[in-house]
């Protein structure tokens, strides 16, 4: 079992920075990859960004790729989501996940076996 708990959302303007954590528990998680989603209201959770277990590997979504850092402290096991030049289609509730797979099997949601509770990001325009 791994216990992930989001947080760092809020309400920002467009333009801001915003930093999500997310603290993880539980099973060892640093031999995990972890992972961020992202669902706006009436979509499908998409994914942003993933890192492979020993942070060796880094994916991105096109749409975040050049405003958004995906790290991991494995001493902390934390994992953050550096987010720059927010935008209003950045608005969503924000989950992250984790994962036994890696490479590109970590764009797929379906290949995450535990998630966070999932944090509010809200830019305004």
């Amino acid at each position: 079992q791994v216990q992930l708990v989001d947080s760092g959302g809020g309400l920002v303007q467009a333009g801001d920075s915003l930093t999500l954590s997310c603290a993880a528990s539980g099973r060892t998680a640093s031999n995990l990859a972890m992972g961020w989603f992202r669902q706006a209201p009436g979509k499908e959770r998409e994914f942003v960004a993933a890192t492979s277990r020993n942070a060796g590997g880094f994916y991105y979504a096109d749409s975040v790729k050049g405003r958004f850092t995906i790290s991991r402290d494995n001493a902390k096991n934390t994992v953050y989501l550096q987010m720059n030049s927010l935008t209003p289609e950045d608005t969503a509730v924000y989950y992250c996940a984790s994962s036994p797979r890696w490479g590109y099997a970590l764009y797929n949601k379906n290949n995450y076996d535990y998630w966070g509770q999932g944090t509010q990001v809200t830019v305004s325009s």
